[in-house]
């Protein structure tokens, strides 16, 4: 979840500037009821995490609009103040192929500096992420004013279309930004497969910018910049119309004047900013049927304006709500029944018990997975839950062991560590023993946990031992352990050749004539990949082989 950090002084400049008193203590006790989690509040910084749901509240300016009526009983703004504009943007038809939603506004008025410029850079890329999926379905661009020329169009080009790239010196062609430039490298992936490309240009044709990846040299928004021009491109009408606002929203509570464009889409339609909320409904009897209260109209509108919105009454039955249009994550009538229920206060909400029967019985597996965790942990091993996606050379380069099937891969991972899910969990615990390394020995650790093959869940279970000494006779000490605590009656050990193993002191394990895993002391080399230098053994057991081979002693 992203993080923000405020400082202090920042918003008690703010708070006041409205009349209200900043109280550091107030502030970290009660803004988690918002619905964000503190990691430091202290009388000069406040950093937070953003969950996922708030997007609004991703920068200084946008956290202080939202949280004003929450703890300062402030009145709500739920609209934004557009002024109508006399700028326009023409989008050719084929961008709708290519990159359809094309949206822009104006900010007019303001007075920045350094620090002012670098959260407004620092609140783009949160939306990029928290909205844009990495700039694919939202991409925003800001723009000194006065270095263009109005009005602008938005064309797609050639790949040996050139222009000379914000942090560049020369000229370099679309394939060369993609190739070179490291924003280039980082989002081309964006644009592959795509003959041609948008670019933004103004009436002398100056490039604004190439969405989604970067801007032309000569829009950088500076301290002497008073007018923006914003620009956001993207997939996704809605996450786009959310960055375009927030970003408005921002600059607007710095004191700008937000002015639409008027933008002719692909479709030859004419959209511009709209700033007025959106009304939504739901009804009363789900709100106090999940909440188990009964609200007051006064209770109602209390709550919603804590939360930033309007409500407008209640018609037979239907609550009427207004809320900011850039409130992205409502959009199901459940989630105003969350506002109602974080404004109003969950700490005044009713108690009951549940009505329904809750009867349940154990997975089919349940008993099996039971007893392993049981075995393991009576061995002395702890559990631990690693996460499911991993990486080729972990899986298999480093392990020396085979693919098992066919891998399912992450379509845009956002980092090289994470690009498939496992198929194995033995490297996860090697990771977590080499993160533990300062540790004394002996360490011993478990998972129980879920793989993919073929495309597959299937369970597994691996356990690994860091210790000096023991080797392979204290490894077939702890199988014993395990087959006798599973009930397992006919099983051996037959040699095993290849895998992370070291040769000659590595098993596979037989259950009822069937390999249900393998097991041996690791080899020394497949330690040193993982940054570990200590003797180390373990197993690893298919779940679902096992279960088919041997019989639950408690059916």
């Amino acid at each position: 979840m992203p993080t923000i950090s405020v400082k202090q002084n920042l918003l008690r400049r703010l708070v006041e500037s409205r009349g209200r008193v900043h109280d550091v203590e107030d502030l970290a006790f009660r803004l988690p009821l918002m619905g964000t989690d503190i990691d430091t509040c202290d009388e000069d910084v406040l950093d937070i995490e953003i969950f996922p749901d708030r997007p609004d509240l991703l920068s200084p300016e946008t956290l202080f609009h939202g949280m004003m009526p929450f703890l300062h009983d402030s009145p709500p703004s739920p609209r934004l103040a557009v002024k109508p504009g006399t700028i326009s943007m023409r989008v050719a038809p084929e961008l709708s192929d290519i990159r359809p939603v094309i949206l822009g506004a104006v900010v007019r008025g303001l007075e920045l500096d350094e620090d002012i410029i670098k959260r407004l850079m620092d609140h783009q890329e949160k939306l990029h992420f928290a909205l844009g999926r990495g700039r694919k379905r939202a991409s925003i661009g800001v723009h000194d004013l006065s270095t263009l020329e109005p009005p602008f169009r938005v064309e797609a080009v050639e790949r040996s279309h050139s222009f000379i790239p914000l942090a560049m010196d020369e000229e370099m062609t679309i394939d060369e930004i993609l190739d070179k430039h490291p924003k280039g490298v980082d989002y081309a992936h964006l644009l592959d497969g795509m003959d041609k490309v948008p670019i933004i240009f103004d009436a002398n044709d100056s490039v604004l910018s190439f969405p989604p990846i970067i801007n032309g040299d000569h829009t950088t928004v500076t301290e002497k910049t008073r007018d923006i021009f914003i620009d956001v491109t993207g997939l996704d009408l809605r996450a786009c119309e959310a960055a375009l606002m927030l970003i408005c929203l921002q600059l607007s509570v710095l004191g700008g004047l937000v002015e639409s464009v008027r933008v002719t889409t692909c479709e030859g339609k004419d959209w511009s900013i709209n700033g007025t909320p959106i009304e939504h409904k739901v009804e009363r009897e789900l709100v106090e049927g999940i909440l188990g209260n009964s609200f007051s109209d006064d209770e109602i509108e209390e709550a919603i304006r804590r939360m930033g919105g309007q409500y407008k009454g209640d018609l037979s039955g239907v609550l009427s709500i207004l809320m900011p249009r850039w409130r992205f994550d409502i959009l199901h009538p459940i989630d105003l029944v969350e506002e109602v229920a974080i404004g109003h206060g969950y700490d005044d909400l009713a108690y009951d018990v549940p009505k329904a029967p809750l009867t349940a019985i154990p997975r089919q597996d349940g008993h099996l997975r039971r007893r392993i965790r049981e075995a393991l942990q009576g061995l002395g091993l702890i559990q631990i839950q690693s996460l499911t996606l991993s990486n080729d050379s972990d899986q298999f380069t480093s392990m020396r062991w085979k693919k098992d099937g066919a891998i399912t891969r992450m379509t845009n991972p956002i980092t090289t560590e994470h690009t498939i899910l496992r198929q194995n969990i033995l490297p996860g615990l090697l990771r977590l023993l080499a993160a533990n390394r300062h540790h004394d020995l002996p360490q011993g650790v478990y998972e129980l946990g879920t793989v993919v093959i073929d495309h597959t869940n299937r369970d597994r279970f691996a356990f690994l031992v860091a210790e000096n000494s023991g080797g392979f006779a204290s490894l077939r000490g702890r199988i014993q352990a395990l087959m006798r605590d599973l009930g397992c009656q006919d099983w051996t050990l037959e040699v095993l050749e290849g895998g992370p193993w070291l040769e000659g002191r590595s098993a596979s394990i037989i259950v009822n004539g069937i390999t249900v895993g393998e097991c041996g002391e690791l080899d020394p080399h497949v330690s040193e990949s993982f940054d570990l230098n200590v003797p180390m053994s373990g197993a690893q057991i298919d779940v679902q082989l096992l279960a088919s081979v041997m019989q639950d002693p408690v059916h």
